[in-house]
């Protein structure tokens, strides 16, 4: 059984869009279980669109998302003369031929062929010329499309599909200035990168035809095909910014984890089951392209933030601690600097967190010197008692043998016992003078991550502020 090889070839014009993620997925996933080798491909012909920039951001897109490359990235700008080559062997064997047709003659030919009720297709009057010296008349090069028969193949997600030879044109594969065009360089690199599976996003189904029959009159193996439905909006259009960000590094910017986006990306299209989490091994094990639907998949932003929520929640705070410093630099705090421990502050927040963005927002209040006090928060929490209760209660903790959050939840019922007072009669005083606000993570959790000297100061603060 020859090794599995399997592609993944954005252009380099914009982000990387989710599609061109999920696609860049289902490739890795495939080459990785049947232990095959994945490659990366950049298609930069468009020379006028392509840019270092887009290139990059798809460098970026990729890593963050766990998808690395076995060969490449190769730049389809650096093979024109392995193109050239291939063109005039065609050329040479009857299989192309030049077209001397300007852009004015084919569009009154398109013209007519629409008034006549036919399709605008190249009519073939430079097909069967005998062939000329070049007298410096522009052209292009046009494959010769077989009139006969029907190009046929069976696609692993869509079944068997078949276009009719004589609907499809002679397709263009070097154009006017010696550029060759998007379809035949797409199989020249597939041939000698020995692809022998592409999977790609359904809006290249018409292309395959084409594409097939150039495989045949180079010799060369068919790869096998798997079209992989669109994403759609929740509108059931095509994804597309007005439906909110449609940048992977978006996502990330915004506060996902890759693990979540992976998860997700994989679960629009493909199911295993009734599961829905997965790790990229469990994926690994478990991924088939069969499995994939050929239904379009509908983005659901919901789904998604459920999914972070999940992995923010079940992750392991030291990375997520190193994954949140950002986020956090960018609202001027650096832990580093000083302040509690990260690493305690997260597992502190990551039970309720949905983003890093608000485990960020969340953790501010652990690293700032003077805190501004929630107003609701103060009605409700805040009444002449309050005062003495929230001194006796620093004097409790500083009794204890050991801060942790036992011996801590031993304070505040000594406190209550004492006072003859229950948990909120006291508590959200508590939160209030620690975190500025009533809603906070946990009273003891908060207390043994701040200390007692900073649990001291910043009670004291809130007595001396709310007394006015």
């Amino acid at each position: 059984m020859s090794e599995v090889r399997l592609r993944f070839a954005p252009s380099p014009t914009g982000f990387l869009h989710v599609g061109g993620a999920r696609t860049a997925l289902f490739n890795w996933l495939l080459a990785r279980k049947q232990h095959g080798t994945f490659v990366l491909r950049i298609e930069d012909t468009d020379v006028t669109r392509s840019t270092q920039q887009s290139v990059d951001a798809i460098f970026e897109g990729m890593k963050w998302l766990g998808l690395d490359w076995d060969e490449g990235p190769f730049f389809q700008s650096d093979y024109f003369p392995v193109y050239k080559e291939y063109i005039d062997k065609l050329v040479a064997e009857g299989k192309a031929y030049k077209c001397y047709c300007s852009v004015e003659e084919l569009e009154a030919k398109r013209e007519k062929a629409l008034a006549e009720g036919g399709k605008p297709k190249y009519d073939g009057t430079c097909r069967d010329l005998p062939p000329q010296e070049d007298d410096g008349r522009p052209y292009v090069i046009r494959f010769r499309t077989p009139k006969e028969g029907a190009t046929t193949w069976n696609d692993l997600i869509k079944g068997k599909v078949s276009f009719e030879n004589d609907e499809l044109d002679d397709l263009i594969i070097q154009r006017t200035d010696g550029t060759p065009t998007y379809n035949f360089v797409v199989v020249i690199d597939d041939v000698t990168m020995k692809i022998t599976t592409v999977i790609r996003g359904d809006d290249h189904v018409n292309n395959t035809p084409r594409q097939i029959l150039i495989y045949q009159a180079l010799g060369a193996p068919v790869p096998v095909f798997a079209h992989v439905p669109m994403i759609l909006g929740a509108d059931k259009a095509r994804l597309s910014k007005r439906h909110g960000a449609t940048s992977v590094m978006a996502y990330r910017d915004m506060g996902f984890l890759p693990e979540a986006m992976v998860n997700y990306l994989v679960r629009l299209g493909w199911s295993y089951g009734d599961e829905e989490i997965f790790s990229l091994q469990d994926l690994i094990e478990k991924f088939s392209i069969e499995n994939v639907g050929r239904s379009a998949g509908v983005f659901n932003p919901d789904k998604l933030m459920w999914l972070n929520a999940h992995y923010i929640k079940t992750g392991d705070p030291v990375r997520l601690a190193d994954l949140l410093m950002p986020f956090l630099k960018e609202r001027g705090v650096d832990p580093s600097q000083g302040g509690p421990d990260l690493v305690a502050v997260i597992k502190t927040l990551q039970e309720r967190a949905k983003t890093m963005l608000e485990l960020a927002d969340g953790a501010l209040f652990y690293y700032k010197d003077e805190l501004s006090y929630d107003e609701q928060g103060v009605a409700k929490a805040y009444n002449a008692d309050t005062p003495a209760l929230l001194t006796a209660l620093v004097e409790k903790l500083a009794a204890l043998p050991a801060l942790d959050q036992a011996n801590i939840e031993l304070a505040f019922k000594d406190l209550m016992a004492e006072k003859g007072i229950k948990l909120g009669q006291v508590g959200p005083a508590v939160r209030l003078a620690l975190s500025g606000t009533t809603a906070s993570p946990g009273i003891y959790e908060m207390i043994e991550v701040l200390g007692l000297a900073e649990t001291k100061k910043r009670i004291e603060r809130a007595v001396a502020v709310l007394a006015k």
